[in-house]
């Protein structure tokens, strides 16, 4: 049997993945907050918080000091109320020599039953050290 919450589920999942490509595709002007629980769950490499208010500051954050902002999404999936993401996020650093950061990684997004996203993970491929590093080896990959 075909259980119509659940498919009406998948639409609004549907429907929320189609919201975070556009987001991304013009990250980090212009972003849809309301799809975030007001009590969101954030975590990454060098941030962990709770509140949209505090994951909006720091969205405007990126696009205020860094130039350049990019976010180039490899694949977005879902299941069980968990959408998963694959990205590289480039961007300038406010530095005369103008080096070009580039952070591969993957975010975790939980759904809750209201269709919000409760959760929020990044995960970065590779260390927030390799990250700094980048800013005066430009050319070393980014695995590197």
């Amino acid at each position: 049997m075909n259980d119509p919450s659940s498919s009406t589920h998948n639409s609004q999942v549907k429907d929320l993945i189609a919201i975070l490509e556009e987001d991304y595709a013009r990250f980090p002007e212009n972003q849809t907050y309301d799809i975030y629980a007001d009590d969101v769950y954030f975590k990454d490499p060098l941030n962990e918080f709770r509140g949209v208010k505090k994951y909006q500051a720091m969205i405007g954050f990126l696009n205020n000091f860094f130039s350049q902002v990019e976010m180039k999404v490899h694949s977005i999936e879902s299941e069980a109320g968990l959408i998963k993401t694959e990205w590289t996020l480039n961007m300038t650093p406010p530095l005369p020599w103008q080096p070009r950061l580039s952070i591969p990684g993957k975010s975790e997004l939980r759904v809750n039953q209201d269709n919000l996203i409760v959760s929020h993970i990044d995960y970065w491929h590779i260390s927030p050290w390799s990250v700094l590093r980048q800013n005066f080896f430009s050319g070393k990959k980014a695995s590197q």
